[in-house]
């Protein structure tokens, strides 16, 4: 798998221009407070341990390098291989089909591909592959859920820092020099839960869904391909079955090529 340079150029962006603007304010140690990182990170830390079983929360850098280097093919590629192998059916019985079983790098093509060449009534495999699809869809809800959970306390233990902060600043009004601190750790905590709500946390979420439609497509069309397969379709019929589940703007890009 190739890493999304994508996800990196925006992480990059995202975080990136706000650090640079502390740069050129000309003080970054000021933005610098370890009573609210201890009030923001700890607490983020804290409240995703207690939420879930500690073999998910430590699963997070698992995830994360999933999204970095995601293994899903092209969907266009899936069409292509269907094709060839609707060929290769059709002119040489669907058994022949058994020889390119090892070589389908997808494990969910693999599978499919199996059933199909094992005979299996075509009811029973779409129904099997169905459920497959529908646990995967289970456990890919389960793993936004914890970043969807991170982003949400992101801010809302930025709110908590905030009122810590106040709360110490109210202390000290008679202390002119005491006062400074305490808001900046009220301030400060607010940026860092912002920053892990919205530049970390939120758009990890948007990816991991993306990825999920990405990745559920891909299998939908390898349903279709292998029903096309075992109904003897031509490889011209099979193109338009798959290519339906395709967007439209990709089906035009694919009629010019």
């Amino acid at each position: 798998s190739t890493m999304d340079t994508a996800i990196l150029i925006g992480l990059l962006i995202s975080v990136g221009f706000p650090v640079f603007a502390v740069l050129i304010e000309g003080n970054p140690f000021g933005f610098i407070s370890a009573h609210a990182s201890m009030i923001v990170f700890g607490g983020v830390l804290g409240i995703t341990i207690l939420s879930f079983p500690l073999p998910k929360v430590f699963n997070i850098t698992r995830i994360l390098r999933k999204l970095m280097y995601p293994s899903n093919q092209d969907p266009l590629k899936t069409v292509e291989l269907f094709m060839e192998y609707s060929d290769r059916a059709r002119k040489e019985g669907i058994l022949v089909l058994e020889k390119i079983i090892p070589e389908i790098e997808d494990e969910f093509m693999r599978k499919a591909m199996r059933l199909a060449v094992d005979g299996i009534d075509p009811h029973v495999i779409k129904e099997t592959l169905s459920t497959e699809i529908s646990f995967i869809e289970e456990r890919h809800a389960r793993c936004a859920f914890i970043f969807e959970n991170i982003a949400t306390n992101g801010p809302a233990f930025a709110m908590i820092g905030t009122l810590i902060g106040m709360v110490a600043m109210l202390q000290h009004l008679e202390d002119p020099k005491a006062v400074g601190p305490s808001m900046a750790v009220a301030l400060l905590a607010t940026l860092y839960g912002a920053m892990v709500g919205y530049t970390i946390g939120f758009p990890i979420v948007n990816r991991l869904k993306e990825r999920h439609s990405e990745e559920i497509l891909n299998k939908e069309l390898v349903i279709e391909g292998i029903m096309a397969i075992q109904e003897g379709d031509n490889p011209r019929i099979v193109q338009q079955r798959l290519m339906a589940f395709l967007p439209s703007s990709v089906q035009v890009a694919n009629e010019r090529e």
